[in-house]
């Protein structure tokens, strides 16, 4: 499901790029055929009366001065100025003059390259994209990356870069996909990020802390994953603001504590929905049962009590419903015998009487004496959006601007 998504997301952001960079189509329909690029030469413009790929041979070439293991040979070719030859660079025309020739992607995924990013990255102006996913680079996302006002997608996953969150995101105007998964990130997350026109951010498994950010509007994003970092707090009432494009939210192992909030019901193209390894409290939002188009959902081992609603069970898409250890205490009508609708399903582990491998009358009896009103506590919009306390009123769409398991080469399932 995942690693067909991220392919799908793929598919999808390029041909966004060819509609916004309608003089990259050579190149990015090169790019995807298997059998490699062919690079068409430009007899007008030599890489030696090249100016932008003059810079271009300066950037390479401090870059190669910097990678100290190569052990696929992926730059080894990368000897003289004609870098449109270099391995893992590809050329296309400039979208301001189609007679010049530009570097306008890398893409050294898997390349098993140990080293760092030079300054020097910033004289490539014209790239689109930057694919770097599964090397050994190390160090912080130098600033000068700001100059790529072109750049589309970027994917530095499965690195270890290291440092806050890279601001240098937040100022390029056309990105669209985001991977910074598998790093050693740290610190908060910027509500910011969740301001950008990007399709797809990726920032799981990382170092990140405080709250979970508030969801400020402006966003487009479909897929959402900020699983396995080392948030606090609540999933703030502003994930609202994602009700229009939203369509896969994963928040696995983030720390997450107080109730799920009802505005997770306005996600109304949410297809999968995983909070399970958290510290959630209270019921199931019964503002779920209006998820007409999910698929999965998990709330597994949480501190969740109450009724599993018949609501959730009926979605006429779901395919995937676990909620095991956890502290239901009942299932409501059709939800006791899910197979009956071919829905996959794990209740393990809760307080449902009659049904086996559930936990024991101790167990039960310790949570559910002490049921949690979440009318009283919830998220308070404050601009971190992850304060939990007493209530107070909410505006999901008004939220003010705040303050600034397996590698996924390996295992895909998991975005």
């Amino acid at each position: 499901m995942a690693s067909s998504l991220l392919y799908s997301i793929t598919i999808r952001s390029l041909l966004l790029l060819l509609l916004h960079l309608s003089s990259l189509s050579i190149y990015l329909a090169a790019k995807h055929n298997q059998h490699g690029y062919h690079r068409h030469r430009s007899h007008s413009h030599s890489p030696t009366s090249n100016q932008r790929l003059h810079q271009a041979y300066i950037a390479l070439q401090a870059w190669r001065r910097v990678i100290y293991s190569d052990p696929f040979n992926f730059t080894t070719n990368w000897v003289g100025p004609d870098v449109c030859s270099y391995k893992g660079v590809y050329c296309a025309p400039s979208i301001d003059d189609p007679k010049i020739r530009v570097v306008a992607g890398i893409d050294l995924n898997f390349a098993d390259i140990a080293g760092f990013l030079p300054i020097e990255l910033g004289l490539l102006t014209d790239l689109a994209l930057i694919h770097l996913n599964s090397n050994r680079l190390c160090g912080i996302i130098p600033h000068t990356l700001t100059n790529l006002s072109l750049l589309y997608e970027l994917d530095l996953s499965n690195n270890r870069f290291v440092g806050p969150f890279p601001s240098v995101v937040l100022s390029l105007p056309m990105i669209n996909y985001l991977d910074l998964r598998y790093n050693e990130f740290e610190g908060p997350l910027p509500p910011q990020l969740f301001q950008k026109k990007i399709d797809a951010i990726f920032v799981n498994n990382n170092r990140f802390t405080s709250a979970v950010p508030a969801f400020l509007g402006g966003t487009s994003a479909t897929v959402v994953v900020i699983a396995n970092n080392n948030f606090e707090g609540c999933l703030p009432p502003s994930i609202a603001n994602f009700a229009d494009t939203l369509e896969e939210l994963l928040l696995i192992n983030t720390s997450l504590t107080g109730c799920l909030p009802p505005e997770v019901g306005y996600l109304y193209k949410l297809k999968v929905l995983d909070v399970s390894y958290n510290k959630i409290v209270g019921p199931i939002p019964y503002s779920l049962s209006g998820l007409a188009h999910l698929e999965q959902l998990n709330l597994a081992h949480n501190l969740m009590t109450g009724i599993v609603p018949q609501g959730v069970c009926i979605l006429p898409n779901l395919a995937n419903f676990t909620f095991s250890y956890n502290f239901f205490c009942e299932e409501e009508g059709i939800c006791m015998n899910l197979t009956s609708k071919g829905i996959k399903y794990d209740d393990r582990r809760n307080c449902l009487p009659e049904k086996p491998f559930q936990r024991s009358q101790k167990e039960c009896n310790d949570t559910l004496e002490h049921p949690v009103d979440c009318f009283e506590q919830c998220c308070v919009g404050s601009a971190g959006g992850g304060a939990f306390g007493r209530a107070t009123p909410f505006a999901p769409a008004l939220v003010p601007v705040a303050t600034p398991l397996l590698s996924p080469s390996l295992a895909p399932s998991f975005p």
